[in-house]
């Protein structure tokens, strides 16, 4: 769909923020993380917040990652931060990367890990956190993380839930972590306000990238957040990963992570490269991170297309007889076709307790989607992989 004028307008001026404002310096180092890199290997860091540690801006999401080999390639390019959870791939993401880091410096790395909760939560919501987190660290063969998050918050009352808060807390003083945030693929500003209000989070990763439809609210409360000392990640930079609805065409993601950075906020962003090619095409954009005008083109000839990212506004929610979580059946889709994860679209849809007879009632959705989605097409194609064995999911 060609892109109206007056939006293409809107994108430019978005996006011409301050640039790249980050510090290149010839060996890429970080508070408490030493290491060395050639000079033509130099990557831009940025401060991540009120931690003092200063990160590359470009860092490794490790979700679908199964090649310790990437890993050590990403490792001996000048990537120190690596970014997992409990839960990837069943936990065999951590262990892989406990294996690879074993007899490393301590501080040549940064690892941040991620756990779940329930919510409402449960009498024994403190001893089942706390046993979540002392499994990742056995995992990663670490006595700490760098960074704990809890795990895809979207509402307020979680952020600032003061049981949440209480054992965040002991757990940074028992010293099994050494700051705290959340992640959050709801994209609220209020979520960022929230987290300003609590102050125990020192970093929020979230969902950021040129498809946003609030990014004028997001990168208002992005401010908010930074002026109060928050480090900011971002993660699917890619939004979606292809250009088309029908996941056909790879997305430049070169193009979308120097838009990314364009926003001096944020320090760093974690794609989810699980190859050699894809490594490079990000470290391309990281050793020479400003938009051109071309790119800036390309992707605004795809602000108005429809693509694979959810922009998890929960409207749907409302619109569905069945009061579906559609927004996370939607990432699930986005998993499966956009990233060609489908193990973690399996992963994704198994948390969610759907019925086996999912839409069953319904003669006619009723679901208007805002991004244009077919939400019944979607979920009819995707939730067919619950029944796939493990084995024959990439």
């Amino acid at each position: 769909m060609k892109t109206k004028r007056v939006n293409r307008r809107d994108f430019f001026r978005l996006s011409a923020t301050a640039g790249v404002s980050a510090m290149l310096i010839p060996g890429v180092k970080a508070a408490h993380v030493s290491r060395t890199t050639a000079n033509e290997n130099e990557i831009p860091v940025r401060t991540l917040g009120r931690t003092g540690v200063k990160l590359p801006i470009l860092s490794m999401g490790v979700m679908r990652a199964d090649n310790p080999n990437v890993v050590r390639a990403a490792y001996n390019s000048g990537i120190f931060h690596f970014d997992t959870a409990h839960g990837y791939q069943n936990g065999k993401n951590e262990e892989m990367l406990g294996k690879f880091f074993t007899g490393k410096p301590r501080d040549s790395f940064f690892i941040a890990t991620k756990g779940k909760f329930d919510y409402p939560l449960k009498d024994n919501f403190e001893e089942t956190f706390e046993e979540l987190v002392d499994q990742s660290l056995k995992r990663l063969n670490m006595d700490h993380v760098d960074l704990l998050y809890t795990h895809a918050l979207g509402k307020v009352e979680k952020v600032k839930d003061e049981r949440v808060i209480a054992l965040l807390k002991k757990l940074k003083a028992d010293g099994k972590t050494r700051f705290l945030g959340f992640s959050t693929h709801d994209g609220k500003p209020e979520l960022l306000d929230a987290a300003i209000e609590a102050g125990i989070y020192d970093v929020i990763l979230m969902s950021y990238n040129f498809k946003l439809s609030n990014l004028k609210e997001t990168d208002e409360a992005i401010v908010r957040a930074a002026k109060a000392g928050i480090g900011l990640v971002a993660m699917k930079t890619m939004a979606g990963g292809v250009e088309d609805a029908e996941g056909k065409k790879k997305i430049n993601s070169e193009a979308c992570l120097k838009w990314v950075w364009q926003n001096e906020h944020i320090t760093t962003a974690i794609p989810g490269f699980s190859n050699y090619d894809e490594l490079e095409e990000c470290l391309a954009a990281a050793r020479n991170p400003q938009l051109t005008a071309g790119e800036q083109e390309y992707l605004a000839s795809l602000c108005e297309q429809e693509m694979l990212y959810c922009q998890q506004c929960g409207r749907c929610k409302s619109q569905c007889p069945e009061h579906l979580p559609i927004p996370d059946i939607m990432r699930a889709y986005m998993y499966a076709y956009g990233y060609k994860y489908s193990r973690m679209s399996k992963e994704t849809l198994a948390e969610l307790d759907l019925p086996s007879d999912i839409c069953k009632n319904c003669e006619t959705c009723q679901v208007t989607c805002p991004s244009g989605f077919d939400v019944s097409a979607k979920i009819a194609a995707i939730t067919p992989v619950m029944q796939v064995p493990n084995e024959f999911l990439t």
